[in-house]
């Protein structure tokens, strides 16, 4: 099972390909979806690392993979720039999910 990331930046992407990571770099909410397309439809990639910036761009693409399929795992990491509002992206996660406020 392998990692994959998809990233706004270029510097995200050859950092996480030193790790032995590799990945796309993507900056239309287009090439997101079809990135995300691409990693569902490959069965060795367990999780996908996708930043902040990209996250948004498909964020109900995310939300109904991370509802409907058993893989892959997607993990929200932060850009080079830091995390921008993870606490609020996990409530409300979990609220959508399960129905309670946090």
């Amino acid at each position: 099972m392998k990692f994959f990331l998809i990233s706004d930046n270029i510097d995200t992407r050859m950092g996480m390909r030193i790790a032995g990571i590799e990945g796309v770099v993507v900056h239309t909410a287009e090439d997101v979806s079809k990135a995300l397309d691409d990693a569902v439809n490959d069965s060795e990639i367990a999780v996908v690392l996708i930043t902040e910036i990209c996250s948004k761009l498909c964020h109900d693409k995310i939300y109904d993979i991370k509802l409907n399929l058993r893989r892959p795992l997607i993990v929200e990491i932060p850009d080079r720039h830091g995390s921008k509002g993870i606490t609020e992206s996990l409530s409300r996660y979990v609220e959508e999910s399960i129905g309670i406020k946090l």
